[in-house]
């Protein structure tokens, strides 16, 4: 049985006779919460302010049976359970009872007070556990609506920001091939919106209501990458000791994305050619053909030539290729950086309770002079720290200290400079890792303080930043600050 405070837990007893609640009282006062009722119309006066767990009451009553004392205690406390003391033995009316729900257990007088307190507490374990239940399913219910708000949220249908004329033109694309079943290549820098647009595409189809599935290409090297699509059998290679179902076949009637994977090896092209051409697929290792209704979103990093150059098989890069959707870089589309930035506080703000709710004109002129090799994800981080940082309800330049001063070509012009060169783009690179470094150093002094005033008190440290605990432990352990 649970361990279970028995006392936490109310205990309504209800007898017409003094001496029979007197008795109660002298063999469960030490053990249990107890209240007591002469007769059911007290007891559903106690009930009214009473949580009770367990309504134990005598059947023979005046102007009022046990039985219909608990029809009636059903409906102002549909959680406690009922016992019925009775020395008479009315099975049928018993038996409707108990079938009803209406009584959870009877006991024959005269009770055995081993034998009742064992009902007791088995009835406050039944009853904790329902308590328990229905918090997990209010919970999950909870969190269920969250989850279906942020997908329907127009603000956050794939977090795609379109007052440019760029990202139109993307939004455009997206609602051209949704409804259909072709398969799609996104193409983007790193840090664009790339399994935002995935997911979009995904909503916006006839699948919506189907799996979504992702593969996050990177995590799997050579042949393990294949494995993971496709599955295999058992024995198939060392190591294999079950069969394995593979993602292409948990998305069978939905979507299957695969973020940035190559190059590939000739196999899994061989594989994702097949599927694309036939519709089916076998688990590595396996020679029976599965039939699969998978739509792919395949994205490259910056577009499929230079992701896959000469390895890709023409085969499968005509056919990925039916569809392109280019994603613009920020920089292209910078109409959309006030409206992004202010996005992302208000789901930052939203899931943290964080105190700053805007960012001042200021602020938002130092972010679109900033070019922002990143990309959006750049910008969302950016803004985070910013909301860590902030102290007052709207965020101010200062917060934004590590945005570096607005590029020479700006001062002069409207438009980013021309695409660069390698050795320009590797000296961008550099730039970034200095920049980043110091994005830490400012981070772990703000959090290194706000330690040292709550007196190391992270629950209070959390409460004064604004932010969950376990976002305060992650980003106390990614900067190395001892948690």
């Amino acid at each position: 049985m649970r361990d279970l405070d028995w006392k936490s837990f109310d205990v309504l007893v209800v007898d017409d006779e003094q001496d029979n609640l007197d008795a109660f009282r002298f063999a469960f006062r030490k053990t249990f919460s107890l209240h007591y009722a002469l007769g059911g119309t007290q007891a559903l006066s106690e009930l009214a302010r009473l949580d009770a767990a367990l309504i134990v009451t005598d059947q023979r009553m005046p102007g009022m049976s046990g039985l219909e004392l608990l029809r009636r205690a059903k409906q102002m406390r549909p959680d406690a359970l009922g016992i019925l003391l009775t020395a008479y033995a009315d099975l049928p009316v018993l038996v409707d009872a108990l079938n009803s729900g209406t009584v959870y257990r009877y006991v024959q007088k005269p009770w055995d007070g081993s034998e009742l307190a064992a009902i007791l507490r088995q009835g406050i374990s039944v009853f904790a556990t329902m308590r328990e239940n229905k918090r997990l399913r209010d919970q999950l219910a909870h969190y269920a609506g969250y989850l279906e708000r942020e997908q329907r949220d127009p603000i956050d249908f794939g977090e795609l920001i379109c007052n440019s004329a760029a990202m139109k033109e993307v939004s455009t694309r997206i609602g051209e091939v949704a409804p259909t079943s072709t398969h799609v290549l996104v193409e983007g820098r790193v840090g664009a919106e790339k399994e935002i647009v995935a997911r979009a595409i995904h909503i916006g189809s006839p699948r919506e209501e189907r799996p979504f599935v992702k593969v996050t290409c990177a995590a799997f090297r050579g042949e393990a990458l294949e494995r993971e699509i496709f599955g295999y059998r058992r024995g198939a290679f060392e190591g294999a000791t079950a069969d394995r179902v593979g993602r292409v076949e948990l998305a069978h009637g939905g979507t299957l994305y695969l973020e940035d994977p190559g190059p590939p090896t000739a196999a899994l092209q061989a594989r994702l050619a097949r599927l694309l051409a036939t519709g089916e697929a076998e688990r590595v290792g396996d020679a029976e053909s599965r039939r699969l209704d998978v739509r792919l979103v395949v994205s490259v990093t910056p577009d499929l030539d230079e992701a896959w150059g000469r390895d890709v098989l023409p085969e499968l890069a005509s056919r990925l290729s039916v569809f392109p959707i280019r994603l613009p870089p920020l920089s292209e589309r910078r109409e959309d950086i006030r409206p992004l930035a202010e996005h992302f506080l208000r789901k930052y703000t939203r899931r943290n309770t964080r105190a700053a709710r805007a960012l001042s004109h200021g602020a938002f002129v130092k972010l679109e002079a900033y070019a922002f090799p990143g990309n959006v994800r750049e910008l969302e981080n950016v803004v985070e720290r910013a909301a860590i940082l902030a102290r007052g309800d709207v965020i101010q330049p200062e917060h934004l200290a590590f945005v570096p001063p607005v590029p020479a070509w700006e001062k002069t012009s409207t438009s980013p400079p021309s695409q660069p060169t390698a050795p320009v783009e590797s000296e961008t690179g550099s730039r970034r890792q200095n920049l980043d470094s110091q994005l830490e150093e400012i981070e772990r002094r703000e959090m290194l303080a706000a330690l040292e005033r709550c007196g190391g008190n992270k629950a209070e440290m959390a409460r004064l930043l604004g932010v969950q605990r376990t976002t305060l432990y992650y980003r106390l352990k990614r900067l190395g600050i001892d948690v």
